[in-house]
């Protein structure tokens, strides 16, 4: 009887043991899905103002484990089954939600008065039959009720020659809705790095731009962190211990985690995607201005009058400037028509006169993204082919993950905004609706 009792306890030690182990070996992955979890439900309640976080998690197998719960004042802290890889978010006003061990000091939002975007007290607008049947189709009208959930439009916002001129929303969203617009985050820095430069507070050439890099990585410059041709190593796939996971959802200090990568390739030499790059550019934005959370609100939503704009930072105060940008639609839609107009806004230029010119020429070197130019997708690639032949060559893109979409026309005078959740849709038909606004409009 002894003997078995050693046996069993031994062989439950050896099962502790084993879990144990798994845990920690598991732990990275559960920490992203609980550093998600936390900061979807923080963001979804106190910026966008919605009370179905569960709404915005994509399928995972994870997801039926997951449990939140709030925290001290305006916290959220999610976990495996209310005890394990325990993470918190913690909500700032003005800032918007933030991963951190402990609430973050972010200091005070600039205000910003709406009256400076012209589209945010428009009235609502009455579509032609053309236009309304080009929305109707983006919304999946026309589709089974399940493809149209999939689909998961929820919100078109439409302007032709700077008006507005069409918006529909989803059950459960309006004009006043803010949506996250993931990677078109990226978009908006390049207009935020365009408008430090017409300051005079930075300058694309700069090079130098950490003091540790005493490498070859000393000689990459502001454009070649725009443009994603750094050559710092980087892995953008959403897996267990790759960079992107490590960056969001375990670092209190992003853009210091991205400067510690190594070089992989000669600066400007090889293009590749890089949520790191954009945020590492942020965190060098920053520390140039002296300025923290607070830049874009300072900087670029203030004049543009996006009221509504929430830019949330990491716990150092950088602001996560490859995914974190909420938004209401008609504030998106002022993002793409300040392209538009080369960044001129109100009678005052913003921007350095042909930024958009530069921002939006498809970077030619070897690249694994075609079209990416500087923060914006270029329709036309450097051989002169259309990545989307039905949009004329001078249109470009800025997209963001689960569909989320601006396609500028300059030749047309045309800014298309498509918001949703489309996880598992490849294509949600923003180019689509572009073209057949094009064909609506004449």
């Amino acid at each position: 009887m002894r003997l078995f009792r050693r046996i069993l306890v031994g062989l439950l030690l050896l099962v502790v043991v084993a879990l144990v182990a798994g845990y920690w070996y598991e732990r990275p992955l559960l920490l992203t899905g609980t550093g998600y979890a936390a900061h979807n439900a923080c963001a979804v309640e106190h910026v966008a103002g919605r009370d179905d976080p569960e709404d915005d998690l994509p399928p995972n197998p994870l997801v039926p484990y997951l449990r939140t719960k709030d925290v001290g004042d305006d916290g959220v802290q999610a976990s495996i089954l209310g005890v394990f890889a325990k993470q918190t978010a913690w909500y700032t006003p003005g800032f918007g939600c933030t991963l951190a061990d402990e609430r973050p000091d972010l200091g005070t939002p600039t205000e910003v008065d709406a009256s400076a975007n012209p589209f945010s007290g428009a009235p609502a607008p009455t579509p032609s039959p053309q236009v309304e049947a080009a929305l109707a189709r983006a919304f999946g009208d026309d589709l089974p009720a399940d493809e149209r959930e999939d689909l998961g439009t929820r919100a078109v916002v439409v302007v032709r020659d700077g008006e507005l001129v069409a918006e529909r929303y989803a059950d459960g969203f309006d004009a006043d809705t803010p949506q996250l617009g993931w990677s078109m985050t990226k978009s908006v820095t390049n207009l935020l790095l365009g408008r430090l430069v017409q300051l005079g507070q930075v300058a694309i050439t700069d090079d130098h731009l950490r003091p540790e890099w005493t490498d070859s990585r000393a000689d990459i410059t502001v454009t070649e962190l725009a443009q994603m041709t750094s050559g710092l190593k980087w892995d953008e796939t959403y897996d267990l211990g790759t960079p992107i996971t490590q960056m969001l959802y375990r670092e209190q200090d992003m853009g210091s985690f991205v400067a510690s990568q190594p070089a992989e390739h000669d600066p400007g030499t090889y293009q590749q995607y890089s949520s790191g790059s954009t945020t590492l550019l942020c965190a060098i934005l920053t520390e140039r201005t002296g300025v923290a959370a607070d830049l874009p609100r300072r900087e670029l939503f203030a004049p543009l009058g996006l009221s509504s704009a929430v830019l949330e930072p990491d716990a150092s105060g950088t602001p996560v400037c490859s995914s974190y940008l909420w938004a209401t639609p008609r504030d998106w839609a002022a993002v793409g028509q300040l392209a538009l107009q080369d960044g001129e806004w109100n009678g005052e230029r913003l921007l350095p006169r042909e930024w958009m010119a530069g921002s939006t020429t498809a970077v030619d070197v070897e690249t694994e993204d075609d079209g990416y130019a500087a923060g914006w997708w270029a329709n036309a690639r450097p051989d002169g082919t259309l990545v989307e032949p039905s949009l004329p060559a001078d249109a470009y893109f800025a997209e963001g993950h689960d569909g989320q979409w601006i396609v500028v026309v300059p030749s047309a005078d045309l800014v298309v905004v498509r918001l949703g959740f489309s996880p598992e849709v490849d294509d949600v038909g923003a180019v689509r609706l572009a073209a057949d606004l094009l064909a609506a409009e004449g």
